[in-house]
């Protein structure tokens, strides 16, 4: 059975990067899990992408050598089985805000004694190169658990919540975290209170030893994140390396035009 290299990266100390699938593309997905990424991230949360569409995506992530990862909509049983059944070989988790969410969401990822995910299907042990036995035996190991923290409150629990077993990193969203924040704020923070809450989480993390990481929208942004000593690190998304390259190809084309905004991941 193969083993996940992301999971051994970030046991190691070693920053890992991947990026944001939104598209649900199959073409686009099989050229990006090709490219180098450490692994790949379907959106299942926020983009209209259907079970049968993430199968296919997390095999054919994982017959190129990549890592197929997803984010559910929320930490319940439900999704969390759902899309570990389908092949992928890790969650992102949103909104972990409390230490009983977390354990509801590691619960859903680890099978008996340790946690509560039902037995059954045979299209997981297939991305993994193994038998359905094998897998059971050693998928508490491999699949990897990464939960978001992305409110001020997340913020206040963070040290209780990573250091919880089973919690492999932590991935800020910082975009619901500055939205989250102008709820208890009364308005939005500046980027200097934002980054205060950023740095918080890192140092959070140290405290306890768990891999924190955050999203990225250019490569220069995710490698200072990881001279912080961040470790799971998304640059972008397909949709947002699409856009970004079109706009450039126009800006060169219609000079005078004022190009248009569409993707912000």
């Amino acid at each position: 059975m193969k083993s996940n290299p992301v999971k051994q990266k970030l046991a190691n100390g070693e920053p890992s990067f991947g990026t944001w699938l939104s598209l649900g593309d199959l073409y686009a997905t099989r050229v990006l899990a090709r490219l180098g990424f450490d692994w790949l991230t379907l959106d299942i949360e926020h983009s209209a992408i259907d079970w049968s569409q993430a199968t296919m995506l997390f095999g054919a992530i994982a017959d190129a050598g990549c890592v197929p990862l997803a984010r559910v909509p929320e930490g319940s049983h439900h999704y969390i089985k759902r899309v570990l059944d389908a092949g992928a070989w890790g969650i992102v988790v949103p909104m972990v805000d409390t230490v009983e969410q977390a354990k509801v969401a590691i619960a859903a990822a680890k099978y008996p004694p340790i946690g509560n995910r039902s037995v059954g299907g045979g299209m997981h042990s297939m991305n993994f190169d193994a038998s359905a036995g094998e897998y059971r035996d050693r998928a508490n190991d491999e699949i990897l658990v990464v939960l978001q923290t992305e409110s001020p409150q997340g913020v206040e629990n963070a040290d209780e919540i990573y250091a919880l077993d089973g919690c492999d990193a932590i991935f800020i969203g910082p975009n619901d975290l500055r939205y989250q924040m102008s709820s208890v704020l009364g308005r939005m923070p500046t980027n200097e209170e934002h980054e205060e809450m950023v740095q918080r989480v890192i140092q959070s993390g140290k405290r306890v030893g768990t891999p924190t990481g955050i999203h990225a929208m250019d490569p220069e942004s995710a490698k200072q994140r990881a001279a912080e000593g961040m470790q799971f690190i998304a640059v972008g998304s397909d949709l947002r390396m699409m856009t970004l390259n079109a706009q450039e190809t126009l800006k060169s084309l219609y000079p005078e035009q004022e190009g248009k905004d569409v993707a912000r991941y």
